[in-house]
This record gives structure tokens, sequence and C-alpha cells, in this order.
């Protein structure tokens, strides 16, 4: 039995798990553990390609057809600023990305995906949804759906 929010009332544990001490009590250890697992299988997914996890998720961020300035596609990304700025250089060269004038503030400059960085996302999608199949064949559809639900209201909860 664990205790409920705020110490109330207590709920069983689900059947196979333990309680955990140390780290394992962590929920912040856990989320890490967590994106280390899902990121090591994602990044195999992208290395045919040689597209990182970080350049997967500026590509995709991009890939909505408008330019994005370096802070929000660092925001979007989840990185910070030099490691983008280094991110986005190295699709640059690859000419997959292009960087050009905000469309909403021609003094600023946005980034934009290129045709090459189209096909690129055409091209990892097939790996994309097999990685996600196995995360719901080992987890489960049901399990998954819920899980994703509930980090979004966590991220939600804690940015308010």
């Amino acid at each position: 039995m664990t205790a409920g929010p705020g110490g109330g009332r207590a709920t069983p544990l689900p059947q196979d798990a333990e309680p955990s001490t140390g780290l394992g009590s962590s929920l912040a250890y856990l989320l890490s553990r967590a994106e280390r697992s899902v990121n090591r299988a994602l990044a195999a997914a992208l290395a045919a390609e040689d597209v990182s996890v970080e350049q997967w998720r500026i590509l995709q961020a991009l890939a909505d057809g408008r330019g994005h300035s370096m802070g929000d596609l660092a925001e979007a990304a989840l990185m910070p600023h030099p490691t983008l700025t280094k991110a986005v250089d190295r699709l640059v060269e690859r000419a997959v990305v292009y960087r050009g004038h905000d469309p909403a503030d021609r003094r600023k400059v946005a980034v934009f995906l290129a045709g090459r960085g189209s096909d690129l996302l055409g091209r990892l999608e097939a790996g994309i949804a097999e990685h996600h199949r196995a995360i719901l064949a080992a987890y489960g559809p049901e399990r998954t759906g819920r899980l994703m639900r509930d980090l979004e209201l966590l991220v939600r909860a804690l940015e308010d």
C-alpha cells in the first residue's frame, strides 16, 4: 500500500510492483531512466540516416512549415541554446534546414525545414513507427496512452 496524495487514503501498489527505496523512490530518477531507455531505442531507429535524437526533435519542430526562432526551437527541442546552435549548424551543412528571415519580424532570423529535411523526415517515419510499435508491444497501448496523458498533465501542472 502507498499513501494517497497529501498522505490521505492508502492505495494498493500494482501486483508486480515493489515499494522502492533510494534512487528508485525518486520520480526524477525514474523519469530519467525511462527517458534514457526510450531514447536509446529511438537513437537506434534514427542511426541509419545519421540523425541524433536531438536533431530529430529539431526537424519535427520545424515540420509545421513555419520558421522558428532559435529560442522557440530550443524550447521545443528541449535543448540549451549553445547545443542547439551546433546541432542546427550541422543540419544546415547537410542542407536539411536553413536560416532565413522571420516572417513575423524580418529583423530576426528563423530556422526553416528545407525540402531535403522533409524528405529526411519521410525516410525516418518507418523507423519511428517501428520504435512506437515496440513501446506499445512492451508496455501496452492503453498503458502507453495513459502514461503519455499523465506525463502531459504533470508537465502542465509543474509549468503553471
